[in-house]
């Protein structure tokens, strides 16, 4: 158990520091977002493509990590969008709304500083396998069944254009194309080119979480609490343990591997959802309470699944 304390410990430490800046005024609120843009549109791209250019991309690439996974996410989806109409009464745009936040994962400001400090760089080809398809199937599908369920939607095509367009300007997409053309053509990095892609890769970690520390300060418990509890605990617990039955029960992934999709599985919602749920303008305020009461209740769930996954 102090072994999972010195994992979790200076995580989530680093984003009380954050939250802790913002609220008393040590750092500007109106920072964070540019501070998280560079984590996201700069750093975390350069981390990609260096992590992928000199890992062992080929081997790490493991359909049944990938698939167990995707079909978790997405089975949490419909989950969630079932349960928001019936326990909650929402309506179509909303329950999309909801359940999208109950399945996007924030795999970049969270997951990859965890994954690395439990388990070191030896898990990071099999993470950015499944990160590099992260916001192109899990956007992609959310875009097309908000627009397939709202009665205002737009036409299908238009939603998949939209769709294919915030995929294809995404920085980290950026970052993982480049590393993955590098790494099948064999480009070797001189000197100083790396150096430049480890320091900014060293940037990710501290910037990321108390940027997303900062970033909880925003966000205000409200009344929307208890679908945001509802998604947070598909996210949290839903989502993994399917992720845990597929890659050890049924596709018989060794523990060893199948623990880093698994962990990943069980962070937190990422902003994303918040992003998605402003878009459509539904559901706004559950996804904002899914991120805080996410993020705040990961640290002792993250906990639970990583005794789990030593035993």
């Amino acid at each position: 158990m102090l072994a999972i304390l010195n994992v979790i410990a200076p995580i989530f430490a680093l984003m009380a520091f954050g939250y802790g800046a913002v609220r008393f005024r040590l750092f500007p609120a109106e920072g964070i977002k540019s501070l998280i843009a560079f984590v996201n549109n700069f750093a975390t791209p350069c981390l990609l493509f260096y992590s992928l250019l000199t890992s062992d991309f080929a081997s790490a690439f493991n359909p049944s990590i990938i698939g167990g996974f995707y079909i978790g996410a997405l089975i949490c989806f419909v989950l969630g969008i079932v349960l928001a109409l019936k326990l909650f009464k929402s309506s179509p745009g909303e329950a999309v709304s909801i359940g999208f936040s109950g399945t996007f994962t924030n795999t970049v400001l969270v997951g990859l500083p965890i994954i690395q400090r439990a388990y070191g760089l030896e898990a990071m080809p099999v993470t950015l396998s499944i990160i590099g398809l992260h916001g192109a199937i899990l956007l992609s599908v959310g875009m097309i069944t908000m627009e397939l369920m709202r009665r205002d939607g737009q036409s299908l095509g238009k939603t998949l254009i939209v769709a294919v367009r915030r995929v294809v300007s995404n920085p980290l997409i950026w970052g993982i194309v480049a590393g993955m053309i590098g790494y099948f053509s064999g480009l070797q990095l001189i000197e100083p080119a790396e150096a430049f892609f480890v320091m900014m890769s060293q940037a990710v970690v501290p910037a990321a979480l108390f940027g997303i520390g900062g970033a909880l300060y925003e966000f205000k418990l409200s009344e929307s609490w208890k679908p945001a509890l509802q998604a947070s605990l598909i996210k949290l617990i839903v989502h993994p343990a399917i992720a845990y039955v597929l890659m050890i029960w049924v596709l018989r992934v060794p523990m060893d591997i199948a623990r880093y999709g698994i962990l990943l599985a069980a962070m937190p919602a990422g902003v994303n959802v918040y992003v998605f749920a402003t878009y459509y303008n539904r559901a706004t305020s559950v996804a904002a309470n899914t991120i805080l009461i996410a993020t705040v209740m990961s640290a002792l769930t993250i906990s639970g699944w990583l005794y789990l996954l030593s035993l």
